[in-house]
């Protein structure tokens, strides 16, 4: 079976897109949402790149994952925590005392979500041309390590 995981982070560099998109139309609480969504692909695709597979939705217990294997910056894991608060928060009413998610999301916040995504994205896209280029980007040069 082919590995999946350059379609895995051409579509999280789209999604981005599309949280530009509604970024630029106001739909922050989406804006925010589909951020969450990039990077988690982002992540999806560098775990499939580097044959192995990772379940679930946080980016922060993905790059956790990372840690054994890669040296992940501190700073990562903060903008991962920010982005998987918006997983459910930016979609459901229910996750607040009152009102629509709408409500609870603005411009400020959606451009932080948009400019987290798009470092860990960097961070795997940099990953991902290490494991092209054999830079041996792995604590002890090894992906068996």
């Amino acid at each position: 079976m082919a590995n999946r995981g350059m379609d895995w982070l051409r579509q999280a560099k789209r999604d981005l897109e599309k949280a530009r998109t509604d970024f630029d139309h106001s739909y922050y609480e989406w804006a925010c949402f589909t951020a969450q969504q990039a990077a988690e692909k982002a992540l999806k695709a560098l775990y499939l790149l580097m044959n192995s597979y990772v379940r679930g939705h946080s980016a922060v217990k993905m790059l956790e994952g990372l840690k054994e294997r890669l040296d992940v910056p501190e700073d990562l894991l903060h903008l991962a925590r920010i982005l998987d608060r918006y997983y459910i928060q930016s979609r459901y009413p229910n996750s607040f005392p009152e009102g629509a998610p709408q409500d609870y999301f603005d411009r400020q916040i959606a451009e932080e979500a948009y400019n987290a995504s798009g470092k860990i994205i960097g961070f795997c896209e940099d990953l991902v041309r290490g494991l092209q280029g054999g830079d041996g980007i792995f604590k002890g040069n090894s992906p068996g390590t």
